[in-house]
């Protein structure tokens, strides 16, 4: 069975407190949190201190997801934030290693993701290093976009790679993800489903919560 975190990026930032709240009480397992720059990614949305808010409305656990220049700068703000996950992504990091035991140092756990353009075989050694792999699912920067299968290969091969390591890295994907495709995604590896639009955008979020998290 999969956990669910929905993306606040698709949330109303007007209520933010309310919709964590009422996600957290409808049966997320985790807030997924997008950190976006202007730079690595063309939108711009927020810093540690809307993940120290969201850290106060709920007591899930934090998926903050870096798509940042330069992440390695602010990995402790936002830990000291709340972030109990931190995931950077390869295509801006010079040493992932070195970042994942940053991250680790700070007091979170560490992820790293990568762009539907970007290779599986450069995070494949990390499988036995890193907390969580995050596979796009979208190329990343705004909300509402459509699956990208380009994801399930990668997943799959993740997948075989923890199996053969027996290691308890998660595998999450994230981009496009709804009801009706999350089983694709849970069937080729995914044990972690970033629903942005699929949650928030319905009037009763228990009802898509529990739909992803039936996929599985």
């Amino acid at each position: 069975m999969p956990l669910v975190a929905p993306s606040i990026l698709s949330a109303d930032f007007g209520r933010l407190a309310e919709e964590v709240a009422a996600v957290t009480s409808g049966g997320a397992d985790w807030i997924h949190v997008d950190v976006m720059d202007g730079h690595f990614v063309p939108n711009l949305t927020l810093g540690p201190v809307v993940v120290e808010a969201v850290n106060r409305a709920t007591d899930l656990p934090l998926d903050v997801h870096l798509m940042i220049e330069n992440p390695e700068r602010y990995i402790e703000d936002f830990v000291k934030a709340g972030a109990d996950y931190v995931t950077v992504h390869q295509e801006v990091v010079s040493d992932l290693p070195a970042i994942v035991e940053q991250i680790r140092a700070a007091g979170a756990k560490a992820g790293v993701a990568i762009n539907p353009d970007t290779p599986v075989e450069t995070i494949e050694d990390l499988v036995g290093g890193a907390d969580l792999l995050l596979v796009m699912s979208v190329n990343p920067g705004f909300a509402a976009q459509g699956f990208m299968p380009v994801a399930l290969p990668k997943l799959e091969r993740l997948r075989e790679l923890r199996d053969r390591a027996a290691s308890p890295c998660l595998l999450e994907v994230d981009g496009g993800i709804k009801p009706d495709n999350a089983a694709t995604a849970v069937g080729a590896g995914a044990d972690v489903l970033v629903a942005g639009s699929a949650v928030f955008g319905s009037d009763d979020y228990p009802g898509p919560i529990a739909a992803l998290r039936s996929s599985g």
